[in-house]
């Protein structure tokens, strides 16, 4: 069985810093605690407003990281430019709006398919794989696979935000499918956004999910217990979960 690996997504310790300006807390240092703590992989959004991330934080993060990087990037030419720059492992692109307080939904792949294509080839061709998130919809799922992406990350914040069990059940089913159906025509599966201690079992526990990306609830922990204590926490109900589904 294949470790269910953990990317953490340090945009957060970047707007506390903003808030007052200054270094300090300083994202590269959350990223070495992260990876001290069990994290596979680090995931950064440069917005175009640059709300949180900056562009010297992506500049540090690839030139210094010892584990993968995960650049979260909108579908422009400037964000285009920066990532065949840097070269990360990875280059996720999400939707933005300006006016959203964080990502609000997946990308529409099936519509935007022809927009799309240029930024997946191009990078590509630099060997940095491409991640697409979406909605857990077979038809994005469809859209995905004719780019040629190499990985999807389902979007599972309304599974996560929904207090209603049958809600969340529903919610639930819909990313096993589309997990599944990810496996089938040859993406690569990971899940993201609101997940928690309390949401982040179920989605564990599908064996074709390959990774978990998670950052704002693990910073916001972080405050009363620390970066590594949330992380191990994290780290082990992951696992738990896992080995639990296929025991």
């Amino acid at each position: 069985m294949n470790k269910l690996r953990l990317g953490v997504n340090i945009d957060h310790v970047a707007t506390i810093r903003n808030a007052r300006g200054g270094a300090h807390p300083d994202p590269l240092r959350a990223a070495r605690i992260a990876e001290t703590a069990g994290a596979d992989g680090i995931t950064a959004h440069l917005r175009e407003d640059r709300r949180h991330i900056s562009d010297h934080d992506i500049k540090r993060l690839a030139e210094e990281l010892t584990i993968p990087l995960n650049f979260e990037m909108a579908a422009t030419e400037e964000m285009l430019d920066i990532a065949l720059a840097h070269k990360p492992h990875a280059s996720c692109l999400v939707p933005e709006k300006r006016e959203e307080r964080t990502t609000e939904g997946g990308l529409d792949v099936a519509k935007g398919h022809n927009m799309l294509q240029s930024y997946v080839s191009s990078l590509q061709n630099e060997n940095i794989r491409v991640s697409l998130f979406i909605e857990p919809d077979p038809v994005q799922l469809e859209a995905a696979a004719h780019l040629s992406a190499d990985i999807v990350e389902l979007h599972v914040g309304a599974y996560c935000d929904t207090t209603d069990s049958m809600k969340r059940q529903i919610e639930l089913e819909k990313i096993i499918q589309a997990a599944a159906i990810a496996d089938e025509i040859g993406l690569e599966c990971h899940a993201g956004h609101g997940l928690t201690y309390g949401t982040v079992g179920p989605v564990a526990a599908i064996p074709t999910i390959a990774e978990l990306n998670i950052g704002h609830f693990l910073i916001g922990e972080a405050i009363f217990v620390g970066l590594e204590t949330t992380i191990l926490e994290m780290r082990q109900l992951m696992d738990d979960a896992r080995n639990q589904a296929v025991a």
